[in-house]
């Protein structure tokens, strides 16, 4: 970064909060008592996530008279789950491509059952009256570098043989047209199948729709161990014990209390900025007035969208894995990023030099080797789990409540069926064998952005394995 380019990114960094702007919120409600003693119930959730909540809802929805009890580690949604940019996509593959690439032969299945659950999304939000700024405007994968711009030519082209619909591919004026960069080429709009919302609003939202349909919500009561009690399971939180006949696990980046789950998946570091509010003036000098998410479509790409006050969330690029995998609050800031992504911020909109930041913070996303969700069952049946969403479980993690509810059922479903659900990924290697190789995957993916998208050998190895890293 230039020298001048360098201070005025850090002039606009001089007054940040540390801190989600989503959490930083007057409408977050007060954290509910912690659990004192021992529970009893039909279905324990563990975690007060997205993935948690739309369990527990769902299943009162599924069957009124059925107990549920949630706990929470600390506060609802107070994790991935009030931290990521609000981008809600019908994906449940992580992409369509990548998707394609994994599954061809239930592609077809897959984006139907993601629109519907897009849908569901939708219907819930309006039925719960859960105001979190729901905004189906789609997204636009935006093209900066001539073989991004190809690629995306060639990926409407092949959607189109698919019998894709509903994509639209934009050539530099009308993604111009639509919002202005200077670095964007072109672009590919997805009119229907993302929407934006509030993310911890959704949350607040679901907390407040489970607990109307009578789910009992413990917070600041981390599950400790589970094990086998009679017929059911008991889980050990720090001042009591819940006893349930099952256990829906949806702790995500959090060790699963399934142990041989944990070394499926890896903990990675993301960041975000979010702006001040935009002038009449500035808005206008970048249109925007679709209010679509964008996303480039680099490997070390970023994510960006418009908030109900007129802010711009910039995230991404950066991901950041720590030695051994370990969560720490402290690694949720991270200046040299902030600087970073500030500095590509205006390399993107220029016109809007001067404009400062409000918020600027960091959170963990659970990855897994596929980038997208995987799901099973342990002790003969009554504990479910779902994990691995990467960065796209704002939708998904609906859909894989579904699958939890459906695998403690026993019973086959549409959703059981599916490769995808009874498939898992390939576990990460142990220490330092991990860390030694998601940082070769970056920097190869980093030098793969500088080259034109050319791969070189290990990243080929790593794609005829399947494999991969991403946040």
């Amino acid at each position: 970064m230039a020298p001048d380019a360098m201070r005025t990114a850090a002039r606009s960094l001089s007054d940040t909060r540390p801190v989600s702007y989503w959490l930083d919120d007057p409408a977050r409600p007060p954290a509910l008592p912690s659990l004192t003693g021992d529970e009893h119930c039909d279905l324990l959730v563990v975690g007060g996530g997205y993935s948690g909540l739309w369990t527990a809802l769902l299943a009162k929805e599924r069957d009124p008279g059925r107990d549920v009890v949630l706990i929470e580690g600390d506060e609802v949604g107070w994790a991935a789950s009030g931290r990521n940019g609000g981008f809600c996509a019908a994906s449940l593959t992580h992409g369509l491509a990548n998707g394609l690439e994994r599954w061809p032969d239930e592609i077809g299945t897959l984006e139907e059952l993601g629109g519907r659950n897009l849908d569901a999304i939708e219907e819930a939000v309006a039925r719960y009256g859960i105001d979190c700024e729901f905004e189906r405007t789609g997204e636009i994968d935006v093209a900066t570098q001539p073989h991004q711009l190809q690629e995306l030519r060639e990926w409407h082209e092949e959607m189109q043989k698919l019998g894709i619909t509903g994509v639209e591919f934009l050539d530099r004026d009308a993604v111009r047209a639509q919002v202005d960069s200077p670095t964007f080429l072109g672009g590919l709009w997805d009119r229907r199948g993302v929407a934006m919302l509030h993310p911890a609003k959704l949350a607040w939202g679901l907390k407040r729709a489970c607990l109307d349909l009578g789910v009992r919500i413990y917070e600041h009561t981390r599950g400790l161990d589970l094990a086998r009690s009679g017929p059911g399971t008991a889980v050990r939180t720090p001042y009591g014990r819940v006893f349930a006949g099952r256990v829906a696990l949806g702790t995500n980046v959090f060790p699963s209390l399934v142990k041989r789950v944990r070394s499926y998946t890896v903990p990675v570091y993301d960041y975000a900025l979010m702006t001040e509010p935009l002038t009449p003036e500035q808005l206008a000098s970048i249109g925007w007035k679709g209010r679509q998410g964008l996303g480039d479509t680099a490997n070390q790409f970023h994510y960006f969208r418009m908030s109900a006050d007129n802010r711009i969330l910039w995230g991404g690029y950066d991901a950041i894995y720590p030695y051994g995998g370990r969560l720490d609050a402290d690694l949720d800031q991270r200046p040299e990023t902030f600087l970073k992504l500030a500095g590509q911020f205006f390399e993107c909109f220029p016109q809007l030099s001067g404009l400062s930041f409000s918020h600027a913070w960091g959170g963990a996303i659970d990855t897994c080797s596929r980038f997208t969700a995987f799901f099973g069952t342990a002790h003969r049946g009554r504990v479910a789990y779902a994990a691995g969403y990467t960065g796209l479980g704002v939708g998904s993690t609906r859909f894989g409540a579904e699958v939890m509810l459906d695998l403690l059922s026993g019973e086959e479903t549409e959703r059981t069926r599916l490769e995808m659900v009874r498939s898992k990924p390939m576990p990460f290697p142990p220490e330092p064998f991990a860390w030694a190789g998601i940082e070769i995957t970056k920097r190869s993916l980093a030098r793969a952005d500088s080259n034109g998208g050319r791969r070189n050998l290990w990243l080929k190895a790593m794609d005829g394995l399947g494999l991969g890293f991403d946040s």
